[in-house]
């Protein structure tokens, strides 16, 4: 009986192996796929590819493969592009065949295949171009953005003064903060810090961030069919998805109720006002279940990113003191304290902007980019691609490119200063990504930045609670995003 077993053992081994060796085959075209390390069956490159700091294993096989190699997530191919020139030949100068979104497991079985984010082919690109045209035109005539953001940044200055110069964790009043910027575009309304089921919505879309960067969302990334019957913590994620969407369902019903199709507010009302032209347009992509999944979407993608990003900057301000002076410094120059901080006055403050952009360069926040694919088998550089192959573009080897950015691991605004002290754009600064996938958000996101850190540093100075050599810059998760380590700092009124 053992060595039945022992025969069976190894029987399936070989059935796995071979089963392993004709997916690759039926994936290779009719050209060879780009190098990589040699998968096992059914676990991939489990053994080079550490869950928990995904890019920085990935970084090592670039370094070792060169600016094109592929890698097994579990037993699905994924080819990586590896610094800026293959990055800008893929996503810029190849757009359409590298357009389509990538394999996206957690995403995939959130959306189905709805919204903005992980949507596909025509209507990924109906619903992207009604959401862009919207956000430029927001309001109809009605308050700017801008105007927006900095009505928050007076409601945030409130919630800092309250903590009195005692230690503070700033992750909540910054998630409120920008929530509320977006909450404002989509339902043209705000929400108090205090209010108890906003706050549990912070908390929601802040464990969705956690979890997808776990251990266990990673192993979820690849290996999705096997964990989508087996318990565990990786399931409660998406229970937390469906409370985001019941809150933006809530929201769409008060609009419809409400709605006057002659003057839209927010973009729930130019939706609804689409869908009502398209009712009898079949197969139109401007329905009610697209509605909310692209909804949900900029609700989480304009909270998150931009909230972490401005709370792995004050950290940053707080390790480096002096960069604060040099911010605070310029701000008095230019703006003064008569008035707030405005986009306009960016252009007057290279040393602000060099810093906001380094702040964004040295976090690499997304450092994988959201995934691609290739819409057909794709001849690329001398390898062949498969249609459908899911490609990572690897933004943080572009963010930290050697060649671009001096000593690229330090904190440095000097990487976006020229030497007489005027600003320094870079084609290498492509933290949104970048082609027909770059982030729809990225002038708000970067408006919001800008404006809220000035209108801070403008207010208050930063102190930490420890000594400034004893905060660690290093992210407490990095799988798809960095997660800053958490934090406290005083506020000291200037």
């Amino acid at each position: 009986m053992e060595l039945l077993g022992a025969t069976s053992a190894v029987l399936l081994v070989c059935i796995a192996c071979l089963l392993s060796f004709m997916a690759r085959r039926k994936r290779s075209g009719k050209g060879k796929m780009p190098p990589g390390p040699v998968p096992l069956p059914i676990l991939g490159n489990m053994l080079q590819v550490k869950p928990k700091d995904l890019a920085k294993t990935l970084h090592m096989l670039g370094e070792k493969y060169g600016p094109v190699f592929t890698v097994h997530l579990g037993s699905e191919p994924v080819v990586v592009l590896y610094g800026y020139d293959v990055m800008k030949e893929a996503l810029i100068d190849r757009a359409d065949e590298f357009a389509v979104r990538g394999h996206m497991p957690i995403g995939d079985r959130a959306n189905n295949g709805l919204g903005i984010i992980f949507s596909n082919n025509e209507e990924w690109l109906q619903v992207r171009r009604f959401t862009l045209s919207t956000l430029r035109n927001f309001g109809m005539g009605k308050r700017s953005i801008e105007e927006r953001i900095q009505e928050e940044a007076e409601f945030l200055l409130e919630e800092i003064t309250k903590t009195e110069r005692m230690p503070f964790d700033p992750t909540s009043m910054l998630s409120c903060a920008v929530s509320n910027i977006i909450c404002s575009i989509l339902f043209g309304n705000r929400y108090d810090y205090k209010d108890k089921k906003f706050l549990a919505l912070m908390d929601n879309m802040n464990s969705i961030f956690q979890m997808a960067n776990s251990y266990w969302g990673q192993l979820y990334q690849m290996f999705p069919k096997i964990l989508d019957y087996l318990p565990g913590p990786h399931n409660k994620i998406f229970a937390e998805f469906d409370i985001l969407k019941a809150f933006v369902s809530e929201e769409v019903k008060k609009h419809q109720a409400s709605l006057d199709p002659r003057s839209p507010q927010d973009f729930i009302d130019c939706f609804l006002n689409k869908m009502q032209e398209e009712k009898e347009r079949a197969n139109s992509n401007f329905h009610l279940k697209n509605l909310i999944t692209s909804s949900f979407d900029l609700l989480i993608a304009g909270t998150e990113t931009t909230s972490t990003t401005i709370r792995y900057g004050l950290l940053l301000l707080l390790k480096y003191p002096k960069i604060q002076e040099k911010v605070q410094e310029e701000i008095d120059q230019v703006v003064g304290r008569a008035r707030r901080p405005c986009v306009a006055d960016r252009t007057q403050m290279p040393y602000t902007d060099a810093v906001v952009h380094e702040i964004q360069r040295f976090i690499a926040l997304v450092p994988l980019g959201l995934p691609h694919a290739v819409t057909k088998d794709t001849h690329f550089r001398e390898y062949v691609i498969p249609k459908g192959t899911t490609i990572f573009p690897l933004l943080d080897s572009v963010l930290y490119d050697s060649k671009e950015f001096v000593n690229p691991k330090e904190f440095n605004p000097g990487h976006f200063l020229n030497e007489n002290g005027t600003f320094r754009k870079s084609k290498f600064f492509i933290p949104f990504s970048a082609g027909k996938r770059a982030c729809p958000g990225e002038s708000l996101a970067r408006m919001e930045i800008f404006l809220l850190i000035a209108t801070i540093l403008q207010n208050f100075t930063l102190r930490p609670v420890v000594n400034p050599e004893e905060i660690s810059l290093t992210p407490t998760l990095s799988g798809t995003t960095n997660i800053p380590p958490v934090y406290q700092l005083c506020a000291l009124p200037r």
